[in-house]
């Protein structure tokens, strides 16, 4: 199983952060022991100072695919969820100040929380689908599928013309505007369509 992870696909998250909307998908991975589950602890790394949330609509592909067409892309997926990106925002800065890889601040060991429930896009509008974070129970995030610069069937095409997806990847599809740190003690909460999916406090 592996992660790939879209960057720059809110155009608000894109401004807040001063970078380009890029004309193709911006990808990255993570690697599987990033992956965190709902009702473990999350500890918050010595590494970094800035540590920063990015809560993000993850996919689960279902059956392998390789040069996937986008008219057939959703034929490999069927349930959504929800997880946060974290990213060690300082380290971060410092890879791109030197034009270095960013993996140092995203891909490490419970770098991905996600909820262990998926809901079937069946039993929703799988056009339209809502999601936010609170911390410490106040509203911090809000998007909404409909807001993706490129949609779950143009990110598959996509990946799928360099790499196999196999069955169990998951693919976090980017953040909306409003991602920001956390220290200690703070809550963080994640909703899908107004259902509560994770909860866990930083340790």
């Amino acid at each position: 199983m592996k992660i790939i992870c879209i960057g720059r696909n809110y155009a608000e998250h894109a401004k807040e952060m001063k970078a380009q909307v890029s004309e193709t998908p911006v990808f990255f991975m993570k690697p599987d022991t990033a992956i965190l589950r709902n009702g473990y602890d999350f500890y918050k790394p010595d590494f970094t100072n800035d540590l920063h949330y990015e809560c993000e609509l993850v996919y689960r592909i279902d059956k392998v695919g390789k040069n996937i067409a986008e008219k057939f892309a959703h034929k490999y997926y069927a349930a959504v969820t929800i997880g946060i990106d974290f990213t060690a925002r300082d380290l971060q800065q410092n890879c791109k100040e030197k034009g270095l890889p960013w993996e140092i601040a995203k891909a490490w060991e419970h770098s991905a929380p996600i909820s262990t429930e998926f809901i079937e896009l069946s039993k929703i509008d799988a056009s339209n689908i809502s999601f936010e974070l609170k911390k410490n129970g106040t509203v911090v995030q809000q998007g909404n599928s409909t807001e993706m610069i490129f949609n779950i069937d143009q990110i598959i095409a996509y990946i799928s013309t360099f790499m196999t997806l196999k069955k169990g990847d998951l693919i976090f599809t980017g953040t909306p505007a409003g991602v920001g740190p956390v220290v200690i003690g703070d809550v963080l909460e994640g909703f899908l369509e107004g259902k509560k999916m994770f909860s866990f406090q930083v340790k």
